[in-house]
């Protein structure tokens, strides 16, 4: 099989040294680098942030507590975790996938299985912080928009416009206004009497206002 077009930094932690070694190879074969060896499953979460590796392998066995240890890992770990089941349960592999890891693999010791999953690890993981982002902007596009609205007395389709005027007219993007409108709302809120950038932009346009 060819080797993939990037090398990848791959962080593996297991239980066991024979299961270990076996996805150790496989990695290695697809012209990976291992780091972070001999990483125990209760430290991963502080291992991604110490070794920054692309992709996290962690080997679990059927238990109640592998499937706390998923939970926590997720949560905790700085890049796309890929869980590697020694299990045939159904229903546990379905519990472990729900518990956000972003691939998943029935043994490991594949090769095209491998590097699949970690490909499929890594864009949804590129998909879920975009998708984060967007959320962040839209959000702080939404909080602006209501400041204006209170601000100036006029609904949210004229707020919307005239975030979108100032806008083009600073060649700024939408989300930069809005967020100068929320940190200088945050201003005023704690007592300074500096305008909005928006008011201050009425300002230097007086022939508006008429």
């Amino acid at each position: 099989m060819a080797q993939t077009t990037r090398k990848l930094r791959v962080l593996i932690a297991d239980g066991t040294t024979e299961r270990l070694e076996e996805v150790t190879r496989t990695v290695t074969a697809l012209g990976h680098e291992v780091v972070g060896e001999g990483v125990s499953l209760e430290t991963v979460g502080q291992a991604t942030a110490a070794e920054l590796p692309d992709v996290a392998l962690v080997i679990v066995s059927e238990s109640d507590k592998a499937l706390g240890l998923i939970r926590t890992i997720v949560h905790e770990a700085a890049c796309p975790v890929i869980a590697i089941l020694d299990v045939q349960d159904r229903v546990f592999v379905d519990q472990a996938a729900r518990l956000g890891i972003f691939s998943y693999i029935a043994h490991g010791g594949d090769l095209e299985e491998m590097q699949s999953s970690m490909d499929v690890a890594l864009q949804r993981f590129a998909e879920y912080h975009a998708l984060e982002g967007a959320f962040g902007r839209r959000a702080v596009t939404e909080r602006a928009k209501g400041i204006l609205m209170e601000r100036h007395s006029i609904d949210e389709q004229s707020a919307f416009e005239m975030l979108r005027e100032h806008a083009r007219r600073t060649s700024k993007k939408l989300v930069d206004v809005a967020a100068s409108i929320l940190a200088s709302h945050r201003l005023l809120s704690s007592g300074a009497t500096s305008p909005s950038p928006l008011d201050e932009d009425r300002l230097t346009r007086p022939d508006e206002e008429h």
